[in-house]
């Protein structure tokens, strides 16, 4: 008998011992999980989009699967702003995002955000993500790589002379850049899914139906706020979206959730 109670007295403390260690590593999924740290080691240094639907499909491979933060089957998508921040039109749409609880990426050009250094602040304190646009919006395909890569050294510095970090995002004026300089950079390159071309009219209810008539889960939507129709656009746009059950987020939050 005490012999029994002693082999069934070593089981129960090994099976205590094999339960801890399983409590143990769930605190540690949990916990990388928490803090954004991954167990999937592969390691994407550049992503490369050459294409609307090439973005489509990568960014809704990483989101699929995962539960919205705000309210059940909440869409996301990004609505992204370029060529500022301008002094006429950005503080009237970070009036507008803030009001209406939005995040936003903002491609600054490195010029401008020397010289709207508050508004440069206020994109970055208010939430928004800041992405590099190059310092005078050249055209990348069309300068050398040492030129290029000037440009948005020069932009990425202004960023964080102002807000203290340097831009991880870049889009490239009008969408292009060799495949070599992309393969050079040491930023994640970003085109988009929807251009309703607002810098060429000031409709505002033009620009409004062409992005929200084509409008779907992960794009990406180009505006630029250095117009006050853009700005009046963007406003109605996620006005309407929202009724629509979709979530305006970030685009690093669009490609890494």
């Amino acid at each position: 008998m005490g012999r029994g109670k002693k082999e069934k007295g070593r089981k129960d403390r090994e099976e205590r011992k094999v339960i801890r260690c399983l409590c143990a590593i769930l605190y540690l999924f949990c916990v990388l999980n928490l803090t954004g740290i991954s167990l999937d080691f592969t390691v994407r240094e550049k992503m490369h989009y050459n294409t609307a639907e090439k973005v489509k499909e990568t960014t809704a491979g990483q989101v699929s699967g995962e539960v919205p933060e705000y309210g059940e089957g909440a869409k996301k998508i990004a609505l992204t702003f370029d060529d500022g921040p301008n002094i006429a039109c950005t503080g009237r749409l970070l009036d507008g995002l803030k009001e209406r609880n939005v995040r936003a990426t903002f491609f600054v050009i490195g010029k401008n955000v020397k010289a709207n250094p508050k508004l440069t602040k206020r994109i970055s304190e208010e939430g928004h993500m800041i992405g590099n646009h190059t310092y005078s919006h050249i055209d990348m395909s069309k300068v050398s790589e040492k030129k290029a890569g000037k440009e948005l050294k020069k932009t990425s510095r202004a960023v964080h002379a102002i807000t203290g970090e340097y831009p991880q995002y870049m889009r490239p004026p009008y969408g292009v850049c060799s495949r070599k300089l992309e393969e050079s950079l040491d930023m994640i390159l970003v085109r988009w899914t929807i251009d309703p071309l607002d810098w060429k009219t000031e409709n505002t209810d033009e620009i409004v139906k062409k992005v929200v008539t084509k409008t779907e889960e992960n794009d990406i939507i180009l505006l630029h706020d250095c117009y006050n129709s853009s700005v009046d656009a963007a406003l109605k746009i996620i006005d309407i979206l929202k009724k629509e059950g979709y979530e305006f987020v970030t685009v690093d939050e669009l490609f890494l959730n």
